[in-house]
């Protein structure tokens, strides 16, 4: 008779214990232990509790190859689910045996655990056991998550309606949904006392748009309310601001945006011309051109509008960005003019307020929704359909898609859909959601998912004050670091990447459902080396981490003076100068009411509603060799050193950059 201990944890947190009946059975490579009831005095499998059980065999089973948990009904209870966290095996012969669990078990079934070590399909291929659950495991995953259109053209999603459909592993924590719903609850609250979302009108004037929020005021966002008409504050937010991914050097003055010497002579340093700063890469353009066509919205029975701008901007010899030119257009013309920082106040100004309104719909569309939740989406699924958990790609991955699908299904039945916020607060609306994420699809390639790649293509590696860039670079080389210990740990040679069948399935998904199979994205639909898997792996985990902290943790801090991002404009573009003054902003910029809703929304957005896991950290042990827990400490110190140096240099800076800040950034997008 052989006696084994058994170790069962259970989650500690709220609802994750049970009042089923819970059996194992133990399976060696000499054969299994009979179904044996896992039963102490007292309550069983208690929130937080480590239970602790003999389980016995009447011959010597051999080493452990997987178990089976038997979640089964006891006497009156109802079904209920219950959150297993591992268990571990201790043999008669003192060998220890860990099995990663980390899931919810639903209702009443049986569920098959491996032992902890990563292995590849390679590895299993003489065992046909091993084989067997591998598939079985992939079949049933690939039953519950399939895929379903979002709009044509752009990445497909986790095809339910509503998050009720959805499996309870990919679901908040009760912790972070009750926190999200109360955020929610108590700024529309506090906005419906204040009487603010039944009212229709414009503002009266801008200070009153302070009044939106009593408590919910940042120091950023009110820095932003007292400098959002300095040129140079307009200039840092392509660098710091929540989309600072869009700007480019300018080599060549475009043909469809004419500015001449003349025009910006007093916006340069004494002494040179345009073609000199062109040609020392001293001018930068950004270009929304990809909004061309886009059809507007109607809010309220009122037509919205939206412009196509280019703006051009100056590194003065002091590191300021300064804008110089703004055309609200692509055509030029008379009925187009060229504004300059000499034009009248509220001229400039609102050409500035034009420009910020087309990088709202770029930044929601394309760099927040596209290149962060829909694309994680896409990664998330394919980890689900194609890697089973004892791939040590899904060990590392996983936690970095952490309520991705949640938040996503949220944003498709609450935030992206007819009637949403997007509807009730933007120019492009529900109806130019679709076309411009599409059209940002076929313009997405790989390298400008790759920090390093896009910063080169953009021109961008010499800019002053980008600390988005310093700050994203650093965090891209540590990732890169301790992804490449993991890849090379499991993959010996370029044979075991090119034979990895799960891994290339997963590599091919992801070009399929994200990249459309586009072969001019550049991205790949297999994977040949180390170094390629390195380099993929790294984009998927910065992507879903640090990427969107950098383009969503920013929203409400830059967004809450509604001027500074107007999410929707009620007038169209001025055709002449000289005939703009306040009243006429304050009739192009949103009603009270609309404010509010855009606020309540970027508010929630981009708070972090608790259960938060920031980058590095992971409590639930997937690895159980040793090595990768050495690569986690050793990622888990560069990150630490890289927020000493982001704070060191915060201290010294009049507004500190800190969305890309290890220790603010949350492993997953989830929120």
């Amino acid at each position: 008779m052989s006696s084994y201990r058994v170790q069962v944890a259970t989650g500690d947190f709220l609802g994750s214990g049970t009042f089923s009946s819970i059996s194992i059975t133990l399976v060696g490579s000499k054969g299994e232990s009979p179904k044996q009831p896992l039963n102490n005095v007292g309550k069983d499998f208690l929130p937080g509790a480590v239970d602790e059980y003999k389980v016995s065999s009447d011959r010597d089973l051999g080493p452990l190859l997987l178990i089976r948990l038997h979640k089964e009904p006891y006497v009156f209870f109802p079904e209920d689910s219950w959150y297993c966290s591992f268990v571990q095996l201790i043999t008669p012969q003192g060998e220890t045996y860990r099995f990663p669990c980390y899931q919810w078990i639903e209702g009443h079934r049986t569920l098959e655990l491996r032992e902890g070590t990563g292995k590849l399909a390679c590895e299993d291929a003489e065992n046909p056991l091993f084989m067997r659950h591998r598939a079985e495991e992939l079949k049933v995953r690939q039953d519950c998550y399939s895929w379903a259109e979002y709009a044509p053209g752009t990445p497909r999603c986790l095809a339910v309606e509503s998050i009720e459909e959805m499996d309870t592993n990919m679901k908040f924590s009760i912790t972070k949904l009750s926190t999200f719903l109360l955020r929610s609850k108590l700024a529309k609250a506090e906005m419906k006392m204040k009487g603010l979302l039944d009212c229709q009108q414009s503002w009266k004037k801008l200070e009153d748009i302070r009044r939106v929020f009593w408590f919910n005021r940042t120091p950023v966002s009110e820095y932003v309310a007292d400098h959002w008409m300095d040129d140079a504050f307009f200039g840092y937010q392509y660098l710091n601001g929540v989309n600072p991914v869009v700007i480019r050097k300018c080599t060549k003055i475009p043909a469809n945006f004419p500015v001449t010497q003349e025009m910006v002579a007093a916006s340069l340093a004494e002494g040179t011309s345009l073609q000199q700063e062109v040609k020392k890469g001293n001018i930068f353009l950004v270009d929304y051109k990809i909004l061309q066509g886009i059809p507007t919205n109607t809010i309220q029975g009122k037509q919205q509008y939206l412009a196509v701008p280019l703006c051009l901007l100056y590194q003065t010899p002091s590191g300021d960005l300064m804008p110089i030119a703004i055309q609200l257009s692509q055509t030029p013309g008379s009925n187009n003019p060229i504004f300059l920082p000499s034009d009248p106040e509220w001229d400039w100004t609102l050409a500035k307020m034009w420009v910020r309104n087309a990088d709202f719909h770029v930044h929601q569309n394309i760099c927040h929704l596209l290149r962060t939740h829909l694309l994680a989406e896409v990664f998330a699924m394919a980890i689900l359909r194609q890697l089973p958990m004892c791939h040590p790609l899904f060990k590392l991955l996983l936690p970095h898609i952490r309520y991705t699908l949640q938040i996503n299904t949220f944003a498709r039945v609450r935030l992206i859909m007819e009637g949403g916020m997007m509807d009730q607060a933007t120019s492009a609306g529900y109806e130019g959601i679709g076309p411009i994420v599409g059209k940002g699809t076929q313009e997405m390639t790989y390298t400008s998912l790759c920090l390093p790649d896009d910063i080169e293509a953009r021109g961008v590696t010499s800019i002053s004050n980008y600390y988005y860039r310093d700050d994203g670079l650093k965090i891209w080389t540590t990732i890169e670091s301790f992804v490449s210990s993991i890849v090379q740990f499991y993959y010996k040679n370029d044979d075991h990447v090119q034979s990895d069948p799960e891994l290339q399935a997963w590599v091919l998904e992801i070009f399929q459902e994200a990249f459309k199979s586009r072969k001019a994205s550049g991205a790949p639909s297999s994977l040949k080396t180390v170094a390629e898997l390195t380099k993929f792996l790294t984009m998927v985990i910065f992507t879903c981490s640090a990427q969107h902290a950098a383009v969503n943790s920013g929203q409400y801090d830059f967004g809450a003076w509604i001027p500074n991002i107007p999410p929707s404009m009620r007038r169209p573009p001025p055709t002449v100068k000289g005939t703009v003054t306040l009243e006429h902003i304050l009739e192009t910029i949103p009603p009270v009411n609309v404010t509010c809703i855009a606020l309540s929304s970027l508010w929630l957005l981009s708070s972090e509603a608790g259960d938060r896991r920031p980058l590095g950290y992971y409590p639930d042990e997937h690895f159980t060799e040793e090595e990768p827990k050495r690569f986690i400490k050793a990622f888990q110190d560069h990150l630490a050193e890289i927020s000493e140096e982001i704070n060191k240099r915060n201290r010294s800076l009049p507004l500190p950059y800190n969305y890309m800040n290890p220790s603010e950034i949350e492993n997953s997008i989830s929120i």
